[in-house]
């Protein structure tokens, strides 16, 4: 059974946005797009699959350090936790403002930040490839003696927090706001109007923005989302896109040292021989429009239907991750990885998408059925894949063959 608080709190995630839904629904605010919030979820999917490869890599760095480097030898006490809880926080606040402020950086974290909608579903948004760039700003706790256990209890919890704050649900909390992260702190960050980019990396505690002179409060309602859209539902795609962005500045660079300066300078630099730093733009509240991909209904119904069962066997699985090896839990990923892509593109209308989906609604089932006959499983799962197996089928072939005369899938 995994342990890890974040994987524990999953069902207590979807309850709460189930609540924030019936809040839409009765006070008629547009909180929520299917695609987006499909989207924002296959990227939480993919953040945990990875995580399983990359983060004991930052874990196992920290106990290497904490067994054997270690500057003193602590016992847990009240002290002991308030000071490991500012201490992570601490450590969050200037990652997360590094990753805002080095080009490179902010491509393990802009994912984070790509929804143009602000709901809970964006708590859950995150990237893939962030720790490779943040964790050893946690490292200096370990040579301080915080036992590894323990600081990746606090990391978790301090991640918990945050997930409330991603709502516009909740105004503004008076004396509360002075010393915690918010719902209005929060907004703020997630704003792309010039005034609000790099504001209030807090992860709980707001009072190192305002030690660091990075806090800004909420004034007129944020326009969410990044400065250049990325315009995709895919999440593999919404993980690589800053990179590939980079490399293509990266060619037109002429000199091998700015080509190193543009890697760790703030995002939007170039030398001056090509602009210097892109200004960020102003946005027009009158002509801006949101990347909208409409899609009919029954195509929204089988997404959310396959969706729902890729969430239930992701969940599974990343609770009984221990229980496999490093290479079944890759497999796994990987075929999860193809559901999520899936459903983002076949929002997206992709050429490719119905060739993708057609290879994985007949190939999931026969890969089950080829387990069962190996493994010895029970003869139920035959008719648990068959019945999938029809039911996908029909349906996708009815989708296809009603809005092929729009070209839809």
């Amino acid at each position: 059974m995994n342990l890890n608080p974040i994987v524990l709190s999953i069902p207590i995630f979807f309850i709460l946005i189930g609540i924030e839904l019936v809040v839409e629904r009765f006070t008629h605010k547009d909180l929520y797009r299917l695609p987006d919030a499909i989207a924002n979820l296959s990227c939480g999917i993919t953040s945990q699959l990875s995580g399983l490869f990359l983060k004991i890599f930052a874990i196992g760095i920290y106990q290497v350090l904490f067994e054997h480097f270690a500057f003193f030898t602590l016992t847990p006490n009240w002290l002991y936790w308030l000071v490991l809880f500012l201490l992570v926080d601490l450590a969050y606040y200037w990652a997360h403002r590094m990753s805002h402020e080095i080009n490179l950086f902010w491509g393990g974290h802009v994912v984070h930040h790509q929804s143009e909608e602000y709901n809970l579903s964006v708590a859950l948004r995150q990237s893939s490839l962030q720790v490779v760039w943040t964790f050893a700003f946690s490292l200096p706790i370990a040579l301080l003696g915080f036992d590894t256990v323990h600081f990746a209890l606090i990391s978790a919890l301090n991640t918990l927090y945050q997930f409330w704050i991603h709502t516009e649900t909740i105004g503004k909390m008076g004396w509360f706001e002075y010393v915690f992260n918010t719902p209005s702190h929060h907004r703020v960050h997630h704003g792309r109007n010039p005034k609000y980019i790099d504001k209030n990396h807090a992860g709980s505690l707001i009072i190192w923005d305002r030690m660091f002179g990075t806090f800004q409060a909420e004034e007129e309602k944020p326009i969410y989302g990044i400065t250049k859209p990325i315009n995709s539902w895919n999440p593999v795609f919404a993980n690589v896109s800053h990179y590939v962005e980079m490399a293509h500045d990266l060619k037109r660079i002429p000199t091998a040292w700015d080509k190193v300066r543009y890697l760790f300078k703030k995002p939007g630099w170039l030398p001056e021989s090509l602009g210097g730093q892109r200004a960020v733009p102003e946005v027009d509240r009158a002509t801006y429009r949101k990347y909208d991909t409409p899609a009919p209904a029954l195509l929204n119904y089988y997404v959310v239907f396959q969706y729902v069962l890729c969430l239930a066997g992701t969940a599974l699985f990343l609770f009984n991750a221990g229980k496999f090896s490093l290479g079944q839990q890759a497999f796994i990923a990987a075929l999860v990885s193809l559901v999520v892509v899936n459903a983002g593109v076949l929002f997206e209308n992709r050429a490719w998408a119905k060739y993708a989906e057609w290879f994985r609604i007949v190939a999931y089932p026969a890969l089950l059925a080829s387990l069962c006959f190996l493994n010895g499983w029970s003869p139920w799962l035959y008719v648990v894949g068959g019945a999938y197996c029809f039911i996908s089928v029909t349906w996708f072939y009815g989708i296809q063959k009603k809005y092929a005369q729009v070209s839809l899938v």
